[in-house]
Formats: C-alpha cells, structure tokens, sequence
C-alpha cells in the first residue's frame, strides 16, 4: 500500500450513505445524470499533451504565500511556520511545483481537480494529496452536509466531507458540485486524429508486404518455387539495382499494387486546430516561439484565471472562516513578464526607485538570484508617499 493510501485510510472518515441526493461522475463520457470515466486515451496523444503543458508549467513555476493583513492594512508574508513548510512540501512526496503540475493536468483533462487536506491533532493542515480517482459521487448525509465518495484506481474507495477537500472545476455548468470534463467535445476530433495515425502507421506496415508475384507456367517443386523467387529479388529488387527486371517464358513476373489509405494533410491540419482552439493556444504557444505581447495575452487569458482559483479555493480550504476574517489568505504569486523582452525587463528599474518593486523582485525577473537587503522596499530621495509630501508642502 502506497503512503497515499496508508494515509486515506487513516484520515477518511466515513460518512453514512443516508444520501438524500447523488450525483455521479467518472470522468469524461456523459449519459443521462452520470458522469463516467475518463480512462486516459485523451493523455495518449501528443498532440493534447503539447497543448496543455504550457500552462500545466506556467502553473508549476507559481510561488504560494500565506499573507496575514491587519485591521491597518498591513501585511505579514508567511508568519506561520506550519503553513509556510506546507505550501513548500505539500506532501511527503512531492514540492509546490509537482502538486501544483498535477493539479493543473487534471483540471485541464477532467474539468476537476481535487486535494485531501490532512490535519495534525490539532486540526491545522499538515499535508496536501492530490487525488486521481477513476470515478467520483456527491452525496448529501440527512444533515444536508456534502460528501465527495471518490472510486481509485487500486479498486478502494473512500468518502471525504467536501470541507476536507480542495475542489479546482473548470467548464463550471450544468451539475451543482462538478465541472463539466472534456470527452463530449473531444471526442469526434480525436477519432478523426486517431483515425489519421492508424492510417500511417498501416501505410509503413505495408510497405514490408509482397510487392511481386511470380506466376509459372507450369508445376514445379516448393523448393524450387522458393529459390526461383529468391533469386528475383536477389536480382532485381535488393538495393542498388538498375531498375530492369527479365523472365523468360515459364515464368510471369507480376507487380501488385497497394493502394493504403492515408487521410489528406488538411483533414488532419483542421483537426488538430480544433484540439488547439480547445485548449486555448496556437502553434507559436506550443512551440515556445511566441512573442511578449503573445504570451501575455495567453498569460492573462488562460494562466492567470486558474491562478486566481488555485488561491482563493487553497484559501476557503486551509483556514477556517473566522481565520479568513482576521486576514489570513493565500496568494500565489506568478509574473507575466517572465518572457518579457530584456527593455520591457530594464524599464521596470523605475518601479524600484519608487518602492513599487523590490530590488529582488526586480531581479528574479531578469534571472538573477537574490541579493541580501534586496527585499526592502527602496525609494528615490527625491519621491516621497503623498502624506509626508503634503505636511512639508504645509510647514
């Protein structure tokens, strides 16, 4: 048994199926008010993995913060140890990067991401597991309290209260609980891209097939028939041939002609624009050959709303809600100017002078690595805030 395991069966507390209400899902295929399976065919394909990686590792280089602000405004970064080493080292097996990754492909696969909180005796959060079920329901106990009942893949299954869960959805539509996932809109295109490699792959098959068939006129020995056909190819076929083949009259040498069936280059150009368009990117995005403004288009377009999501669902399920009232929250923090040109990068140098950045904040964006006394905010002699402005304006 796996450390996730050992740890679901420690921690999962098992709510009575007195369920007044369910709502099934396994991922992808949709009937009636079932959600079913999602058996990993989309992730076979390059072509879907080229298109979500991108923001599965724009997502991965993401840095979580626990921020605790006053009644003042003022804001203290990571103040509890416990939830510092927890957005660090999620769980035992795993950094912030990995579980965030992992997050992210599931959300963009399944419309659904989910996470086990694990609590210490105390009930604080002690470790994050990112779940991959095969199939999930909701359930609601007679107190009306939602239960997630999650099925795995080594055949165990295990229910959750929905508090004890980090829930990311996506495609958020028809089901109260559960983001739509993709098979249904996937999955005419990605026949049409299965059918297109079947077809190449049995056009190189064939290619190793009897091209020549050599007919005799008259009987003779298997034998013979077997060294009469190897001395032809031997003759006319091998590498390096002039091209001319001859038979005399006992023998017909008879070419045959396969005719394989491979799908035009634009049927397969059209289907894999569509898979793109699915996901949100284009070739210059997948090839890592965009410009500035293209990727932060893409950036404040697909990146930065999964964001968004990530911190304020780490932030209901980490803190409790008078937590959240005195000011605590989680903020994960990512930069668009990651990809910026080297002048967008040096003209941020006034940001610096203003006290808008620190000089580490700065330099992370160019690739450099911290220098000490670099996250004290700076400010040029000649500015001031707007109050201390003010008062000498008045003395």
């Amino acid at each position: 048994m796996g450390i996730l395991q050992r740890i679901m069966s420690i921690l999962a507390r098992s709510p009575t199926a007195e369920a007044t209400e369910k709502t099934q899902l396994r991922f992808v295929q949709q009937y009636a008010n079932s959600l079913y399976v999602y058996d990993g065919k989309i992730y076979r394909s390059d072509i879907v993995r080229s298109c979500i990686r991108p923001k599965i590792k724009a997502i991965g280089k993401t840095v979580p913060q626990h921020i605790r602000e006053n009644a003042d405004g003022e804001k203290q970064i990571n103040p509890d140890v416990y939830m510092k080493f927890l957005l660090r080292e999620p769980n035992q097996l795993m950094t912030w990067q990995q579980y965030a990754e992992k997050m992210e492909c599931q959300l963009m696969l399944n419309k659904n991401a989910f996470a086990l909180i694990q609590r210490d005796e105390n009930g604080l959060p002690a470790a994050l597991f990112p779940l991959a079920p095969t199939s999930i329901k909701a359930e609601y106990d007679k107190d009306g309290t939602l239960i997630i009942h999650f099925w795995m893949q080594n055949g165990k299954d295990w229910r959750f209260y929905y508090t004890d869960l980090i829930h990311l959805r996506d495609d958020y539509n028809d089901n109260d609980v559960f983001g739509t996932p993709s098979w249904d809109a996937l999955n005419e295109v990605m026949e049409v891209v299965g059918q297109a490699d079947r077809g190449l792959i049995n056009a190189v098959k064939n290619s190793g097939i009897i091209k020549w068939l050599l007919i005799f006129k008259s009987s003779i020995r298997n034998e013979d028939m077997t060294a009469k056909a190897n001395e032809f190819a031997e003759a006319y076929l091998k590498a390096g041939g002039n091209g001319v083949a001859a038979t005399d009259a006992k023998v017909e040498a008879k070419q045959i002609d396969q005719k394989d069936y491979v799908p035009a280059a634009d049927v397969t150009a059209a289907a894999v624009a569509r898979i793109m368009r699915f996901f949100n990117v284009n070739p210059k995005i997948v090839d890592s050959s965009y410009s500035e403004n293209e990727w932060i288009s893409y950036y404040e377009a697909q990146v930065e709303p999964d964001v968004i999501q990530f911190a304020q669902q780490h932030t209901k399920g980490l803190f409790t809600r008078r937590q959240r009232a005195f000011g605590n929250s989680i903020e994960i923090q990512t930069s668009g100017l990651q990809y910026a040109a080297m002048s967008t990068k040096l003209s941020l140098k006034d940001m610096v002078d203003r006290g808008a950045m620190t000089p580490n904040e700065w330099r992370s964006t160019l690739g450099l690595g911290p220098i000490e006394g670099g996250d004290k905010a700076i400010r040029r002699l000649d500015t001031a805030p707007v109050k201390e402005q003010t008062e000498q304006v008045e003395e």
